[in-house]
Protein backbone atom coordinates (compact mmCIF):
# COMPACT_ATOMS: atom_id res chain seq x y z
CA UNK A 1 0.00 0.00 0.00
CA UNK A 2 1.37 3.48 -0.81
CA UNK A 3 1.86 6.51 1.79
CA UNK A 4 -1.29 7.95 -0.32
CA UNK A 5 -3.29 5.07 0.37
CA UNK A 6 -2.27 5.02 3.97
CA UNK A 7 -3.17 8.48 4.38
CA UNK A 8 -6.55 8.04 2.59
CA UNK A 9 -7.00 5.07 4.60
CA UNK A 10 -6.69 6.96 7.77
CA UNK A 11 -8.45 10.17 7.06
CA UNK A 12 -11.49 7.79 5.93
CA UNK A 13 -11.41 5.97 9.70
CA UNK A 14 -13.42 8.51 11.97
CA UNK A 15 -14.44 6.38 14.45
CA UNK A 16 -14.53 7.97 17.96
CA UNK A 17 -10.92 7.28 19.53
CA UNK A 18 -12.96 7.01 22.89
CA UNK A 19 -13.35 3.06 21.51
CA UNK A 20 -9.26 2.66 21.96
CA UNK A 21 -9.68 4.78 25.78
CA UNK A 22 -9.45 1.59 27.95
CA UNK A 23 -5.90 0.69 26.41
CA UNK A 24 -4.43 4.17 25.94
CA UNK A 25 -6.45 5.99 28.73
CA UNK A 26 -7.28 9.39 28.78
CA UNK A 27 -4.52 11.23 27.94
CA UNK A 28 -3.57 8.69 25.21
CA UNK A 29 -6.63 9.43 23.64
CA UNK A 30 -6.04 13.27 23.74
CA UNK A 31 -2.96 12.44 22.12
CA UNK A 32 -4.09 10.33 19.50
CA UNK A 33 -6.86 13.23 18.50
CA UNK A 34 -4.77 15.67 18.89
CA UNK A 35 -2.30 13.63 16.34
CA UNK A 36 -5.04 13.00 14.09
CA UNK A 37 -6.02 16.32 13.59
CA UNK A 38 -2.47 17.14 13.24
CA UNK A 39 -1.63 14.79 10.32
CA UNK A 40 -4.81 13.64 8.66
CA UNK A 41 -6.44 17.27 7.96
CA UNK A 42 -8.93 16.58 4.57
CA UNK A 43 -7.42 18.22 1.90
CA UNK A 44 -7.55 21.62 0.75
CA UNK A 45 -9.58 21.66 -1.81
CA UNK A 46 -12.89 20.40 0.27
CA UNK A 47 -13.41 23.60 2.01
CA UNK A 48 -16.12 25.70 0.84
CA UNK A 49 -17.04 29.16 1.30
CA UNK A 50 -19.53 29.72 4.12
CA UNK A 51 -23.04 30.73 2.95
CA UNK A 52 -23.95 34.32 2.80
CA UNK A 53 -25.98 36.98 0.45
CA UNK A 54 -29.09 38.83 0.08
CA UNK A 55 -30.70 35.54 -2.06
CA UNK A 56 -29.01 32.94 0.51
CA UNK A 57 -31.32 34.76 3.49
CA UNK A 58 -34.20 35.61 1.25
CA UNK A 59 -34.46 31.73 0.25
CA UNK A 60 -33.58 30.50 3.83
CA UNK A 61 -36.56 32.60 5.37
CA UNK A 62 -38.75 32.02 2.32
CA UNK A 63 -38.18 28.06 3.16
CA UNK A 64 -38.29 28.42 7.22
CA UNK A 65 -41.67 30.49 6.88
CA UNK A 66 -43.61 27.80 4.46
CA UNK A 67 -42.25 24.92 6.44
CA UNK A 68 -40.54 23.38 3.68
CA UNK A 69 -37.43 21.07 3.09
CA UNK A 70 -34.38 21.47 1.37
CA UNK A 71 -31.73 18.81 0.34
CA UNK A 72 -29.56 21.75 0.65
CA UNK A 73 -30.06 21.31 4.01
CA UNK A 74 -30.71 18.27 5.05
CA UNK A 75 -27.93 16.56 3.23
CA UNK A 76 -25.82 19.35 4.39
CA UNK A 77 -24.69 20.37 0.96
CA UNK A 78 -21.20 22.12 0.90
CA UNK A 79 -22.48 24.40 -1.73
CA UNK A 80 -25.77 25.79 -0.05
CA UNK A 81 -23.81 29.53 -0.32
CA UNK A 82 -22.67 29.46 -3.83
CA UNK A 83 -26.17 27.75 -4.96
CA UNK A 84 -28.15 29.61 -3.19
CA UNK A 85 -26.80 33.28 -3.81
CA UNK A 86 -26.72 32.58 -7.39
CA UNK A 87 -24.37 33.60 -9.82
CA UNK A 88 -25.61 36.27 -12.16
CA UNK A 89 -29.30 36.51 -10.55
CA UNK A 90 -29.66 32.45 -11.19
CA UNK A 91 -29.92 31.17 -7.60
CA UNK A 92 -30.58 27.72 -7.69
CA UNK A 93 -32.80 25.89 -4.55
CA UNK A 94 -33.08 22.25 -4.00
CA UNK A 95 -36.51 21.27 -2.92
CA UNK A 96 -37.25 17.83 -1.01
CA UNK A 97 -40.76 16.87 -1.40
CA UNK A 98 -42.52 14.41 0.75
CA UNK A 99 -40.56 15.70 4.31
CA UNK A 100 -37.09 15.30 5.82
CA UNK A 101 -37.46 11.26 6.33
CA UNK A 102 -36.85 8.58 4.17
CA UNK A 103 -38.08 5.11 4.00
CA UNK A 104 -34.27 3.58 2.97
CA UNK A 105 -30.99 3.51 4.89
CA UNK A 106 -28.45 4.70 2.35
CA UNK A 107 -25.23 3.78 4.04
CA UNK A 108 -23.87 7.41 2.82
CA UNK A 109 -27.06 9.61 2.91
CA UNK A 110 -27.49 12.11 5.97
CA UNK A 111 -30.94 12.06 5.74
CA UNK A 112 -33.64 10.65 8.45
CA UNK A 113 -34.94 7.36 7.64
CA UNK A 114 -37.67 5.08 9.61
CA UNK A 115 -39.62 2.50 7.96
CA UNK A 116 -43.29 4.74 8.59
CA UNK A 117 -42.95 8.53 7.64
CA UNK A 118 -45.33 11.03 8.49
CA UNK A 119 -47.62 11.52 6.15
CA UNK A 120 -47.53 13.55 2.91
CA UNK A 121 -48.54 17.16 3.05
CA UNK A 122 -51.61 17.17 0.62
CA UNK A 123 -50.89 21.24 0.30
CA UNK A 124 -47.22 20.35 -0.35
CA UNK A 125 -47.43 21.01 -4.16
CA UNK A 126 -49.34 24.68 -3.56
CA UNK A 127 -46.73 25.73 -1.19
CA UNK A 128 -43.60 24.49 -3.08
CA UNK A 129 -45.19 26.30 -6.45
CA UNK A 130 -45.92 29.36 -3.93
CA UNK A 131 -42.18 29.86 -2.69
CA UNK A 132 -40.72 29.30 -6.15
CA UNK A 133 -43.06 31.95 -7.77
CA UNK A 134 -42.64 34.04 -4.80
CA UNK A 135 -38.56 34.02 -5.10
CA UNK A 136 -39.26 34.44 -8.92
CA UNK A 137 -36.36 32.47 -10.11
CA UNK A 138 -35.81 30.84 -13.49
CA UNK A 139 -35.01 27.45 -12.43
CA UNK A 140 -35.83 25.02 -9.65
CA UNK A 141 -35.01 21.55 -8.61
CA UNK A 142 -36.79 19.08 -6.87
CA UNK A 143 -35.90 16.11 -5.49
CA UNK A 144 -37.45 14.12 -2.54
CA UNK A 145 -36.95 11.24 -0.19
CA UNK A 146 -37.61 7.88 -0.96
CA UNK A 147 -41.38 6.80 0.16
CA UNK A 148 -42.03 3.22 -0.46
CA UNK A 149 -44.48 3.31 2.32
CA UNK A 150 -46.96 4.71 -0.34
CA UNK A 151 -48.62 3.08 -3.22
CA UNK A 152 -47.22 5.15 -5.81
CA UNK A 153 -43.71 6.43 -4.15
CA UNK A 154 -45.48 9.31 -4.33
CA UNK A 155 -45.00 9.81 -8.25
CA UNK A 156 -48.39 11.80 -8.39
CA UNK A 157 -47.58 14.27 -5.69
CA UNK A 158 -44.08 14.91 -7.32
CA UNK A 159 -46.20 15.32 -10.61
CA UNK A 160 -48.72 17.66 -9.24
CA UNK A 161 -45.92 20.08 -7.72
CA UNK A 162 -44.80 20.67 -11.24
CA UNK A 163 -47.81 21.04 -13.54
CA UNK A 164 -48.31 23.76 -10.58
CA UNK A 165 -44.61 24.96 -10.87
CA UNK A 166 -45.67 25.03 -14.59
CA UNK A 167 -48.85 27.15 -14.02
CA UNK A 168 -48.87 30.99 -14.03
CA UNK A 169 -47.09 34.23 -16.06
CA UNK A 170 -43.53 33.36 -15.42
CA UNK A 171 -43.05 29.86 -14.84
CA UNK A 172 -39.65 28.08 -14.13
CA UNK A 173 -37.87 25.74 -15.55
CA UNK A 174 -37.89 22.37 -13.59
CA UNK A 175 -35.39 19.91 -12.49
CA UNK A 176 -36.92 16.58 -10.69
CA UNK A 177 -34.10 14.32 -8.62
CA UNK A 178 -36.30 11.70 -8.77
CA UNK A 179 -36.81 8.18 -6.79
CA UNK A 180 -36.50 4.98 -8.66
CA UNK A 181 -39.99 4.05 -7.91
CA UNK A 182 -39.39 0.09 -7.35
CA UNK A 183 -38.47 -0.26 -11.10
CA UNK A 184 -42.34 0.68 -11.66
CA UNK A 185 -41.91 2.35 -14.99
CA UNK A 186 -45.47 3.07 -15.11
CA UNK A 187 -44.73 5.83 -12.28
CA UNK A 188 -41.52 7.17 -13.84
CA UNK A 189 -43.78 7.86 -17.38
CA UNK A 190 -45.81 9.26 -14.76
CA UNK A 191 -43.11 11.93 -13.50
CA UNK A 192 -41.34 12.31 -17.03
CA UNK A 193 -45.19 13.55 -18.82
CA UNK A 194 -46.04 15.97 -15.99
CA UNK A 195 -43.78 18.91 -17.59
CA UNK A 196 -40.66 18.65 -16.34
CA UNK A 197 -37.54 19.79 -18.35
CA UNK A 198 -34.85 17.67 -16.73
CA UNK A 199 -35.20 14.01 -15.39
CA UNK A 200 -32.65 13.49 -12.96
CA UNK A 201 -31.64 9.95 -11.21
CA UNK A 202 -28.87 9.24 -9.87
CA UNK A 203 -26.91 5.90 -10.00
CA UNK A 204 -24.71 7.24 -7.00
CA UNK A 205 -21.84 4.49 -7.94
CA UNK A 206 -20.42 2.41 -9.44
CA UNK A 207 -21.91 -1.42 -9.98
CA UNK A 208 -20.30 -3.20 -7.99
CA UNK A 209 -19.66 -1.09 -5.04
CA UNK A 210 -23.86 -0.48 -5.30
CA UNK A 211 -24.72 -3.08 -2.37
CA UNK A 212 -22.66 -1.93 0.13
CA UNK A 213 -23.29 1.99 -0.73
CA UNK A 214 -27.19 1.99 -1.58
CA UNK A 215 -29.88 0.73 0.31
CA UNK A 216 -30.93 -3.01 -0.98
CA UNK A 217 -34.11 -1.46 -2.50
CA UNK A 218 -31.55 0.41 -4.93
CA UNK A 219 -30.36 -1.68 -7.62
CA UNK A 220 -27.69 -0.33 -10.55
CA UNK A 221 -29.23 -1.66 -12.97
CA UNK A 222 -32.91 -0.73 -11.61
CA UNK A 223 -31.38 3.04 -12.22
CA UNK A 224 -30.47 2.65 -15.39
CA UNK A 225 -34.00 1.25 -16.77
CA UNK A 226 -35.59 4.25 -14.63
CA UNK A 227 -33.23 7.06 -16.77
CA UNK A 228 -33.78 5.37 -20.27
CA UNK A 229 -37.55 4.71 -19.61
CA UNK A 230 -37.57 8.45 -18.95
CA UNK A 231 -36.01 9.10 -22.11
CA UNK A 232 -38.33 6.43 -24.18
CA UNK A 233 -41.62 8.03 -22.77
CA UNK A 234 -40.31 11.94 -23.58
CA UNK A 235 -37.03 11.55 -26.18
CA UNK A 236 -36.18 15.07 -26.30
CA UNK A 237 -36.47 15.50 -22.41
CA UNK A 238 -32.79 15.43 -20.94
CA UNK A 239 -31.79 12.74 -18.38
CA UNK A 240 -29.37 13.03 -15.98
CA UNK A 241 -27.12 11.40 -13.64
CA UNK A 242 -24.62 11.65 -10.66
CA UNK A 243 -21.44 9.80 -9.33
CA UNK A 244 -20.01 9.80 -5.98
CA UNK A 245 -15.84 9.20 -6.12
CA UNK A 246 -13.73 8.07 -2.94
CA UNK A 247 -15.93 4.88 -2.22
CA UNK A 248 -13.38 2.65 -3.42
CA UNK A 249 -14.51 2.64 -7.47
CA UNK A 250 -11.62 1.72 -9.69
CA UNK A 251 -11.07 4.08 -13.40
CA UNK A 252 -12.47 0.70 -15.13
CA UNK A 253 -15.08 0.64 -13.17
CA UNK A 254 -15.92 4.35 -13.31
CA UNK A 255 -15.46 4.27 -16.96
CA UNK A 256 -17.64 1.24 -17.62
CA UNK A 257 -20.34 3.54 -15.34
CA UNK A 258 -20.12 6.16 -17.72
CA UNK A 259 -20.51 3.48 -21.07
CA UNK A 260 -23.53 2.31 -19.10
CA UNK A 261 -25.35 5.83 -18.51
CA UNK A 262 -24.67 6.70 -22.36
CA UNK A 263 -25.78 3.34 -23.47
CA UNK A 264 -29.09 4.29 -21.08
CA UNK A 265 -29.47 7.99 -23.21
CA UNK A 266 -28.15 9.68 -20.35
CA UNK A 267 -27.28 13.34 -21.60
CA UNK A 268 -25.91 14.84 -18.25
CA UNK A 269 -23.57 13.34 -15.45
CA UNK A 270 -21.73 15.04 -12.08
CA UNK A 271 -18.89 14.12 -10.70
CA UNK A 272 -18.39 14.87 -7.01
CA UNK A 273 -16.24 13.69 -3.73
CA UNK A 274 -17.78 11.16 -1.35
CA UNK A 275 -17.42 13.11 2.39
CA UNK A 276 -18.80 10.88 5.25
CA UNK A 277 -21.72 12.58 7.27
CA UNK A 278 -21.13 11.09 10.23
CA UNK A 279 -19.24 8.15 12.15
CA UNK A 280 -22.32 5.70 11.75
CA UNK A 281 -21.57 6.02 7.92
CA UNK A 282 -19.69 4.20 5.38
CA UNK A 283 -15.89 5.75 5.58
CA UNK A 284 -14.02 7.73 2.80
CA UNK A 285 -12.33 4.85 0.73
CA UNK A 286 -9.73 7.69 -0.64
CA UNK A 287 -9.86 11.40 -0.99
CA UNK A 288 -9.67 12.55 -5.31
CA UNK A 289 -7.91 15.63 -6.19
CA UNK A 290 -8.63 18.29 -8.42
CA UNK A 291 -6.30 16.64 -11.52
CA UNK A 292 -8.75 13.63 -11.46
CA UNK A 293 -12.02 15.22 -11.51
CA UNK A 294 -10.85 17.48 -14.35
CA UNK A 295 -9.30 13.79 -15.60
CA UNK A 296 -12.93 12.42 -15.83
CA UNK A 297 -14.74 15.56 -16.98
CA UNK A 298 -12.87 15.15 -20.60
CA UNK A 299 -13.29 11.75 -20.47
CA UNK A 300 -16.96 12.15 -19.62
CA UNK A 301 -17.31 14.84 -22.44
CA UNK A 302 -15.51 13.06 -24.88
CA UNK A 303 -17.64 10.14 -24.74
CA UNK A 304 -20.70 12.46 -25.95
CA UNK A 305 -22.31 13.75 -22.73
CA UNK A 306 -24.23 17.27 -23.41
CA UNK A 307 -22.63 18.60 -20.13
CA UNK A 308 -20.17 17.08 -17.34
CA UNK A 309 -19.74 18.26 -13.77
CA UNK A 310 -16.98 17.34 -11.72
CA UNK A 311 -15.12 18.09 -8.64
CA UNK A 312 -14.74 18.06 -5.25
CA UNK A 313 -17.84 19.73 -3.65
CA UNK A 314 -19.95 19.45 -6.55
CA UNK A 315 -23.70 17.78 -5.82
CA UNK A 316 -26.24 16.51 -8.59
CA UNK A 317 -28.09 19.56 -8.70
CA UNK A 318 -25.15 21.63 -8.57
CA UNK A 319 -25.03 24.76 -9.71
CA UNK A 320 -28.15 23.32 -12.10
CA UNK A 321 -29.69 26.10 -13.63
CA UNK A 322 -26.74 28.01 -14.57
CA UNK A 323 -25.49 24.61 -16.65
CA UNK A 324 -29.30 24.65 -18.06
CA UNK A 325 -29.46 27.96 -18.77
CA UNK A 326 -26.03 29.30 -19.81
CA UNK A 327 -25.30 26.04 -21.90
CA UNK A 328 -28.04 23.84 -23.24
CA UNK A 329 -30.50 26.58 -23.94
CA UNK A 330 -27.69 29.00 -26.08
CA UNK A 331 -26.86 25.51 -27.73
CA UNK A 332 -30.77 24.94 -28.78
CA UNK A 333 -31.03 29.06 -29.62
CA UNK A 334 -27.52 28.23 -31.95
CA UNK A 335 -29.34 25.19 -33.26
CA UNK A 336 -32.46 26.91 -34.18
CA UNK A 337 -30.63 30.18 -36.31
CA UNK A 338 -28.92 27.86 -37.79
CA UNK A 339 -31.71 25.74 -39.18
CA UNK A 340 -33.13 28.81 -39.97
CA UNK A 341 -30.57 29.67 -42.31
CA UNK A 342 -30.86 26.64 -43.84
CA UNK A 343 -34.04 26.87 -44.59
CA UNK A 344 -33.64 30.35 -45.97
CA UNK A 345 -31.13 29.30 -48.20
CA UNK A 346 -33.07 25.79 -49.51
CA UNK A 347 -36.64 28.89 -49.77
CA UNK A 348 -33.55 31.16 -52.61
Amino acid sequence: MSKDEVRNENAASEEPVAAIGGTLGVEGVEAARFRRKKLEPKPSWLKAEPPKGENYERLKNTVKGLGLATVCEEARCPNIGECWGGKQGTATATIMLMGDTCTRGCRFCAVKTSRTPPPLDPDEPRKVAEAIHKWGLDYVVLTSVDRDDLPDGGAAHIAETVRRLKTGDKVPLVEVLTPDFQGKLELVALVANSGLDVYAHNVETVEALTPFVRDYRAGYRQSLKVLEHAKKVRPNLITKSSIMLGCGETDEQVRQTLRDLREHGVDVVTFGQYLRPSPRHMKVAAYITPDKFQHWREEAEAMGFLYVASGPLVRSSYRAGEFFLEHHLKARAKAHAQAQTQAQGQVQ
